[in-house]
């Protein structure tokens, strides 16, 4: 793979204005980021603060650990405390590694139509502040993570690891998806130790479910930037796959289905669970059925209907909590 194709841009932008209006690409109009002062705009973009679905991303693998958690504990439900601190952690994790990723992409972000007009490559946000940022959420998240056992206290730290590598993978890697499918769904492990208070096969069985569900919606994401990403010579699963991708896709998706269903009939989870998942199953099902991959906006679409399958699991691990414990 070649290496990426350097452009040269100004990365300290001290002298410039951080009020100045400089809207992205990829940013997403008529928010409530647009609302704010406009000082705050750039800084809440950095954290995709107006592109929610990734912090949904990041909490429904949390939600689905604590459900397993604590019905492995022998609990119905699972502590609404735990559910709100890792929704907290969630903004702000996301934030700081978008914050991160942005830093270190700089570059090749500057060179893409989409992203050139981020904070960071267009120079409406300097490194510095982007540091002092990342660096501030970090710390809250910290904060939040200290309030759970020491055993999840410990896996949380340990995932700093995983956040650090992910923005050099698509430079080195066709799957740069997949290293962050490790990354993304490390809460699904935090969040049934939480609640069990130690790391079961339930729990690794599950982070495996979540590790395909990722590997198949980032690889329909990155379908938006595969024309971009060959010109710079950066990997990406959907070059990889090209016109292969849906039935590679059906493949994760099932894979999904099954390892989140084990994961579920592990910790006891019966009938109720396994029919109300039927529903997960034909929302998966009706997005591969609908994608184009020569249609970005169509992938961006079934991108965020991601948030509706992570509320599907859900709602089919609760009835199955409800009808079993």
């Amino acid at each position: 793979m070649s290496e990426p194709r350097q452009v040269p841009i100004e990365t300290e932008q001290t002298e410039r204005d951080p009020a100045r209006e400089i809207k992205p690409a990829d940013a997403v109009t008529d928010s409530w980021v647009d609302r704010v002062p406009r000082c705050a705009r750039p800084f809440l973009r950095l954290m995709r603060m107006d592109r929610p679905i990734g912090s949904w991303l990041l909490f429904w693998p949390c939600v689905f650990g604590l459900i397993l958690g604590a019905v492995s504990d022998g609990r119905m439900f699972p502590d609404p405390l735990h559910i709100l601190l890792m929704g907290i952690g969630s903004v702000v994790m996301r934030g700081a590694g978008c914050t991160y990723n942005d830093i270190i992409d700089r570059d090749i972000d500057a060179q893409v139509e989409r992203t050139r007009d981020r904070p960071i490559p267009s120079g409406v946000v300097s490194v510095r502040a982007a540091w002092l940022l990342a660096i501030t959420l970090s710390l809250i998240g910290f904060v939040v993570l200290v309030a759970f056992n020491v055993l999840t206290i410990v896996l949380g730290i340990s995932s700093l690891a995983l956040v650090a590598i992910y923005p050099f993978m698509k430079r080195i890697t066709w799957w740069p998806q997949a290293w962050l499918a490790l990354t993304f769904n490390w809460g699904a492990i935090l969040g049934f130790t939480a609640e069990a208070g130690e790391l079961a096969p339930p729990a690794l069985i599950l982070y495996a479910g979540c590790f395909f569900w990722t590997l198949g919606y980032d690889t329909i994401y990155a379908h938006q930037d595969k024309e971009d990403d060959a010109i710079i010579g950066v990997g990406s699963s959907a070059r990889r796959l090209n016109i292969v991708t849906k039935p590679w896709l059906y493949g994760f998706y099932s894979a999904t289905f099954f390892l989140i269903l084990a994961s579920g009939l592990f910790v006891g989870l019966g009938m109720a669970f396994t029919i109300a998942l039927l529903m997960t199953g034909i929302h998966m099902i009706w997005q591969l059925h609908e994608l184009d991959i020569e249609r970005p906006l169509l992938c961006l679409r079934l991108f965020r209907s991601t948030r509706d399958t992570g509320a599907l699991i859900a709602v089919a691990m609760l009835l199955g909590a409800v009808a079993t414990v």
